[in-house]
C-alpha cells in the first residue's frame, strides 16, 4: 500500500477525541521509526511546522533538535511566539538564529519579486544548512507535510520543500501530518496545547513580509509595514473578522504620497488592506468588512505608524488580482 495515500476509512479529525487518539497513535509509530536516534526540523512557526514540532516533543522530547531561522521578515510577535512555546513551556531542544541583517543585506536594491523570493528561499536553505552541518548524528529529517502537498505534487514537493541539504546528508524522513487536510492539523495542533493564535494562522508565503514590502525592500519601510499589519490583525480578531476572513494582510508599496500632520505637508506611504475569502486559493472573493472597523484601522494605523499617511482598501478578486501582491 502507498503510504502517501489517505486510506478510504481513514475518519475526518474534527474532535478532541479523535486528534488524542491520533496523537497516541503517531507517538507510537515516531518511537518506532526513530528509535533512539535524532531529528531535525526546520520550525517556521507555522501551522504545519508547529505541530509536528509539538507532535515530536511528545513523542521524543530532545531527541528532536528544532532550528527556527528568523529572516527578518516574520510579522510581529512570531518569532518571539516561537521561542515562547517551544522553548520555554515545552522544553524543547531548540536552536533560533537571528538572521535579519544577513538577509536585508542581500535584499537591497532588489526590486523584482521573483529575483525577492530566490534570494530569500536561497538563503534559507544556507543558513538551515550551516546550522544542520554544526549538530552530531542527525538521522532524520522531520517535514510539515500535508496531504494538500502531496495532492499537488504527486509526493514530489513533499520530499523537496526543505531543498537543498547537501547530497552527502542522507536523511530518513519523518512526516507524522503528511495524511491530513489544513482544518485536521489545527484539531491535532489545539489537543497538542499549542496557543489558538499560532494553531488558527493563516496561510503565510515562505518570502514572509518581503513579497508585502512591495518593490526594493527598505527596513523603515518593513518596519512600518510590520506594525500596520499587527493593528490590522488586532482589530479583525477584536470585531470577530478574524474567524470570517480565509487571509488578510497589509502592502505596502515603494511610493509616497503627500499628506498633512500637525498642519504641515509631509510624505508617506500608502497602507493597503487586502481581505479575501477562498476555498482552494485558485479563486477568491473580497469580503465586506463594515465601514466602522476600516474607519478605525485606518485612524490606529495613520496615528500610530511612522511614514504611512494613506490606507487603501483592495476590492480585487481572484482572478483578476492574485490574493498576494507580489
Amino acid at each position: 500500500m502507498n503510504d502517501n495515500v489517505r486510506p478510504e476509512s481513514m475518519v475526518r479529525i474534527t474532535t478532541p477525541a479523535l486528534a488524542e487518539s491520533f496523537i497516541q497513535e503517531q507517538i507510537q509509530k515516531i518511537q518506532e521509526q526513530v528509535k533512539d536516534k535524532k531529528v531535525l526540523l526546520a520550525l517556521s512557526g507555522g501551522v504545519d511546522s508547529s505541530v509536528v514540532a509539538a507532535l515530536l516533543v511528545k513523542a521524543i522530547g530532545k531527541q528532536l533538535v528544532c532550528v527556527h531561522v528568523n529572516h527578518g521578515l516574520m510579522r510581529k510577535g512570531e518569532s518571539e511566539q516561537v521561542i515562547e512555546v517551544f522553548q520555554n513551556q515545552m522544553n524543547a531542544n531548540l536552536i533560533y538564529v537571528d538572521a535579519t541583517d544577513r538577509f536585508l543585506d542581500l535584499l537591497a536594491g532588489v526590486s523584482e519579486p521573483e529575483k525577492k523570493r530566490k534570494i530569500i528561499g536561497g538563503e534559507f536553505i544556507k543558513v538551515f544548512d550551516e546550522e544542520a552541518s554544526k549538530l552530531e548524528g542527525i538521522s532524520f529529517l522531520a517535514q510539515g507535510t500535508i496531504y494538500p502537498d502531496i495532492l499537488e505534487s504527486d509526493g514530489v514537493k513533499a520530499h523537496h520543500n526543505v531543498g537543498g541539504l547537501p547530497e552527502d546528508m542522507q536523511f530518513e524522513l519523518v512526516e507524522p501530518v503528511k495524511l491530513l487536510y489544513k482544518d485536521e492539523v489545527r484539531v491535532v495542533g489545539k489537543a497538542l496545547g499549542l496557543p489558538a493564535e499560532m494553531v488558527d494562522r493563516q496561510p503565510f508565503p515562505g518570502p514572509g513580509l518581503g513579497v508585502r514590502c512591495l518593490g526594493a525592500i527598505t527596513r523603515d519601510r518593513l518596519h512600518a509595514l510590520r506594525e500596520a499589519d499587527a493593528i490590522l490583525r488586532e482589530e479583525f480578531a477584536n470585531s470577530g473578522l478574524a474567524q470570517k476572513v480565509w487571509q488578510y494582510f497589509i502592502a505596502i508599496p515603494d511610493m509616497k504620497s503627500v499628506g498633512v500632520k500637525n498642519d504641515k505637508r509631509y510624505e508617506g506611504w500608502p497602507a493597503i488592506i487586502r481581505a479575501v475569502n477562498t476555498t482552494d486559493a485558485m479563486s477568491a472573493t473580497i469580503e465586506e468588512i463594515p465601514y466602522e472597523v476600516l474607519h478605525k484601522i485606518t485612524a490606529r494605523i495613520t496615528a500610530e505608524v511612522e511614514g504611512i499617511n494613506r490606507v487603501l482598501y483592495d476590492l480585487t478578486p481572484k482572478p483578476i488580482g492574485t490574493i498576494e501582491w507580489e
